[in-house]
């Protein structure tokens, strides 16, 4: 941004800015010292967790948040740091015992971030700090306009499209009347929704704002991780382009069409980039796939999938945007379009890449970008013109998470990478005209102190036949001091999504590495059904839970004990959480007694009770086909309905723990007490560990070491005898 931004923000900042009173952090970094070499629950909750990273426009210095997290307070913290770019001079910019969050650059000395629902402004080196709002509603997210003058506000406002107001004469009243479809999203019941605010920077301050979506009953970013990411300002600071699904009810829960609109704010027109004016959407049946209905099979580009996370180009001449082509499939290729905006021409630059664009950023010139994606299990740096050429820029066993230009010279990238054996750092990226070839040099250390005490387990990956003769990719992780003379009990892992890479990630819960400490071996197969080797092996899972992509589990662990001589054939496990879950279910009753023990956690059990269980239909329309009382039902949905895990439970003869959480409004809690109830019933051994505050995830400090706890204390009493 330009000084214009430093010349308003100060007038707003002497007219009526407050300052915050410092207090102390109650909950930082803690340099632990551990009591054993092998990572547990404990070290894993000490670990600074990095989230967001920006370089200041001079590219010389850089502002990231963390988090970090208190076991006895069972609670997190948000802190600013800020750091040269080459490393050096990292300071704690956060004094308040409050969290600081979303830090952007104004200018190469100041810095806009949340603290306590609204919008504030500190110098690069902590000082001067100012309240910019006094807004009614908590700002959860913003994004000034290149001149300065305006900023976009998120703010949730109330609705009551599908939850009915309750009567003013019965304020306590608990009970919700619900009219339609999309009355409860991820962990919560939608009486919210975000909408983007256009607000006026002035010698008074940072007014209100206007709502751009005012009266309507959609929602800006998109729920349940939509951020600020998914707004955009136009280079001449005229419009605002921003990621919308327009739709309410049953339309919004079948339908994963989002567009992407350019809001005036002079005129306050709007207009969808991704459609032509007047476009009337087909006829859509309710009960089945979008997959075969007209929608799906339109003249010409009409964008009807999700299209999300708009920027603009330097020049201001073109807008990108990531997108999915078909609508009802939430896990279709993600591609990147690049929009020129005096023509209306739409060119897809990533089309030479078969798997999804995850992050991305132009390039100084506007005529390249920078995206991130996985192919063969690793998240690696490409380049794209806007001709669709693309280079592979850097390589390695790691995942790149986020990309963006290291301030404004184009010169470098700043990067967030991890891998299994590393959570997210921070990295400069200077590229290569030489494929491959690139720099790649870490310039922060959250977790050194931790790492540097423990002995981590060697991962490395083989390739491994499947029953029709592919070659599939598995990871193979070793528990630390490894001795290949022994034998070890060994554990399947198996990936959720359904159409989720097992690439190199970093889990604070589902974590390789503390398995491995445990004592166990690790085998992680990139099955059917998983991106990075082409949309063929992508979308072969999609209507056949339980077909190639099973064959594919018990592959990997046959190759295990076959070719593998410290895997002990005698003390196998399986494990999986969502999709992993489900899968843990399915082979429950298929696995011809490989496995001594199972833990599921968040799976689906009942698919019938599943498809209108969950709150995002266009989920299982795409996957199971046809709803489960439709007379006409495809062979595929006959076969996905007969092979439930629940029609097979009187095949289970295995230990089983099932985990779940109340609050998970994607899969349903009485999915997990489903299946632990027949276990008991059949006489199985089981447990069930229930979360009533949790959502698909476990995310309080002292669940999730509830929730390790368990998790290990299950598997050792059946793979440890």
């Amino acid at each position: 941004m330009n000084k214009n931004i430093t010349i308003a923000m100060t007038a707003a900042l002497i007219m009526g800015g407050s300052v915050v009173q410092a207090q102390d952090v109650n909950i930082g970094k803690n340099n632990i010292s551990l009591q054993s070499d092998l990572m547990s629950p404990e070290a894993l909750w000490a670990m600074g967790r990095i989230g967001t990273v920006q370089a200041s426009p001079d590219g010389r210095k850089i502002v990231y948040q963390v988090g970090y997290y208190s076991v006895k307070e069972n609670k997190g913290h948000q802190v600013l740091h800020v750091m040269d770019a080459d490393g050096k001079n990292d300071r704690l910019l956060t004094t308040t015992a409050k969290s600081e969050t979303d830090a952007a650059w104004l200018d190469n000395n100041t810095l806009a971030y949340l603290c306590d629902g609204q919008l504030w402004t500190m110098s690069a080196d902590g000082a001067n700090r100012r309240q910019l709002t006094k807004s009614d509603i908590d700002i959860e997210g913003f994004r000034f306009s290149p001149d300065g003058q305006r900023v976009v506000l998120i703010k949730s406002v109330p609705y009551h499209g599908t939850i009915l107001q309750n009567p003013a004469d019965l304020p306590k009243a608990s009970g919700m009347l619900i009219t339609d479809m999309n009355y409860r999203h991820w962990d919560h019941y939608v009486t919210t929704n975000p909408h983007p605010f256009v607000a006026n920077v002035t010698a008074n301050g940072i007014d209100a704002g206007t709502d751009i979506l005012e009266g309507k009953p959609y929602e800006s970013p998109m729920a349940p991780f939509g951020g600020i990411e998914q707004i955009d300002w136009s280079k001449d600071s005229k419009s605002v382009a921003y990621t919308c699904r327009k739709k309410e009810g049953v339309q919004y829960a079948i339908s994963t069409d989002a567009d992407i609109y350019l809001y005036n704010v002079e005129t306050r027109k709007t207009v969808n980039l991704c459609k032509p004016a007047g476009y009337k959407e087909p006829a859509i049946d309710a009960t089945k796939s979008m997959r075969s209905q007209a929608v799906n099979h339109q003249q010409g580009d009409m964008n009807v999938g999700y299209d999300t996370n708009p920027k603009f180009s330097p020049d201001g001449k073109y807008i990108a945007w990531q997108s999915m082509a078909r609508n009802g499939y939430e896990s279709d290729r993600n591609r990147l379009c690049v929009y020129e905006l005096a023509t209306g021409k739409k060119v897809y630059v990533t089309e030479g890449f078969d798997s999804n664009v995850d992050d991305y950023a132009w390039n100084t010139n506007s005529k390249e970008l920078y995206f991130i994606g996985c192919w063969h299990a690793t998240v690696n740096i490409y380049q794209t013109n806007l001709k669709g050429d693309i280079r592979q820029l850097t390589d390695g066993q790691h995942n790149y998470v986020s990309v963006a230009l290291l301030g404004q010279t184009g010169k470098k990238l700043l990067a967030l990478r991890q891998s299994m054996s590393q959570a997210n750092e921070i990295y400069v990226v200077t590229p290569s005209k030489k494929e491959k070839a690139s720099g790649q040099v870490q310039i922060s250390f959250e977790n050194k102190h931790i790492y540097d005490q423990l002995a981590l387990g060697e991962v490395h990956d083989r390739w491994v036949k499947t029953t029709d003769g592919k070659d599939m990719q598995v990871w193979v992780i070793t528990p630390p001091h490894f001795d290949a003379s022994k034998k070890y009990p060994t554990l399947l892992y198996c990936e959720g999504g359904p159409q989720s890479p097992v690439s190199q990630f970093w889990s604070f819960r589902w974590n390789f590495q503390i398995m491995a400490a445990h004592g166990y071996v690790i085998i992680a197969p990139n099955r059917r059904g998983l991106p990075g080797y082409g949309s063929a092996w992508n979308e072969e899972i999609s209507q056949d839970w339980t077909g190639q992509c099973m064959k594919d589990y018990l592959s990997a662990i046959d190759d295990a004990t076959a070719n593998l001589p410290y895997v002990d054939k005698d003390r196998l496990g399986a494990v999986g959480a969502s999709f992993g879950g489900f899968s843990v279910y399915y082979l429950a009753g298929h696995h011809d007694k490989r496995f001594k023990c199972f833990i599921a956690h968040d799976g689906a059990f009942n698919l019938q009770s599943m498809y209108t269980d969950t709150e995002e239909a266009w989920f299982s329309n795409w996957e199971y086909d046809d709803a489960y009382w439709n007379k006409d039902q495809t062979d595929a949905a006959k076969r996905t309905y007969a092979n439930s895990p629940h029609l097979d439970v009187d095949k289970w003869d295995t230990p089983i723990l099932c985990i779940h959480g109340e609050k998970d409004y994607r899969i349903n809690a009485n999915q997990g007490m489903g299946a632990f109830n027949a276990a008991r019933l059949r006489g199985i051994p089981a447990e069930l560990l229930l979360f009533p505050d949790e959502n698909h995830w476990v995310l309080k400090p002292q669940n999730g070491i509830l929730w390790q706890r368990t998790f290990f204390s299950w598997l050792d009493k059946w793979l440890k005898k």
